[in-house]
């Protein structure tokens, strides 16, 4: 078992869902964040990147069952964490030498093998982002609203209001960001205010030590279309800055 990042085993919480995403546990990462917010004791309210613990197996292996080692004695159900065996110790040394044995029988020194990929996965993907991406690009001329960056491969369509939360594909619900700054916006770092103008958190300082080139562009008026019904909702843009952003 390895530990990431080093420093602590810990991750933002945003960061462990980005790297393991449904194998948190929890369909959505707003999901997941409400049931650990459960067990930390704050309020459902709470809008900080809190870190949590990142235990990573490396390299897992599984033996059958006929292979299963018993339960050394020291061992209690009672025991939830912070339990260790050491190679030099009795019961540690048992352990060692057993899986070793077994190990020694399969014919490959990588317990995966030659598998590279696991095994395929149901997705269930968001219906109509397709069309809402292709309308959002449109709409705003392909240019990201707050840099004006046309390089469109680094461009996305954002949800105002999280699509897991209100399943809307409206044009008034999205904005074309570069991906660093959708990226940002879905965190909470960044936002539009209903006047349109962009502000930065000092969150990211606080929480990176970082954030310049953001920083530079705080205040500066957002694009939007000249028509008023694509142009954001300004209900959804208030509702973004009351909850999500960190400001």
């Amino acid at each position: 078992m390895t530990c990431y990042p080093p420093e602590k085993g810990k991750n933002p919480c945003s960061i462990a869902w980005e790297t393991f995403r449904e194998l948190n546990g929890a369909a959505t990462f707003l999901q997941m964040r409400d049931r650990i917010i459960k067990y930390r004791r704050t309020s459902l309210e709470d809008r900080s990147d809190f870190s949590v613990g990142c235990r990573i197996l490396a390299l897992p292996f599984f033996f059958d069952r006929a292979d299963w080692i018993p339960v050394p004695a020291s061992w209690s159900p009672n025991i939830v964490s912070f339990k260790t065996y050491r190679s030099d110790e009795p019961d540690g040394r048992s352990l060692w030498d057993a899986v070793s044995v077994r190990l020694s029988r399969r014919a490959t020194d990588n317990p995966l093998g030659t598998a590279a990929f696991g095994k395929p996965q149901l997705v269930s993907p968001r219906l109509g982002q397709g069309g809402f991406r292709t309308r959002v690009i449109d709409v705003y001329k392909r240019r990201c609203a707050v840099t004006a960056e046309r390089t469109l491969p680094a461009l996305e369509a954002a949800h105002i209001r999280p699509y897991a939360r209100d399943h809307s594909h409206e044009i008034s619900n999205g904005l074309l960001l570069r991906r660093d700054i959708h990226s940002l916006f879905d965190k909470g770092y960044v936002t539009v205010t209903p006047g349109h103008r962009f502000e930065v958190s000092d969150r990211i300082r606080e929480d990176y030590e970082n954030g310049r080139d953001y920083y530079r562009l705080h205040g500066r008026k957002v694009w939007a279309p000249v028509d008023l019904a694509l142009q954001p909702d300004p209900g959804s843009l208030e509702w973004h800055n009351e909850h999500c952003f960190r400001g």
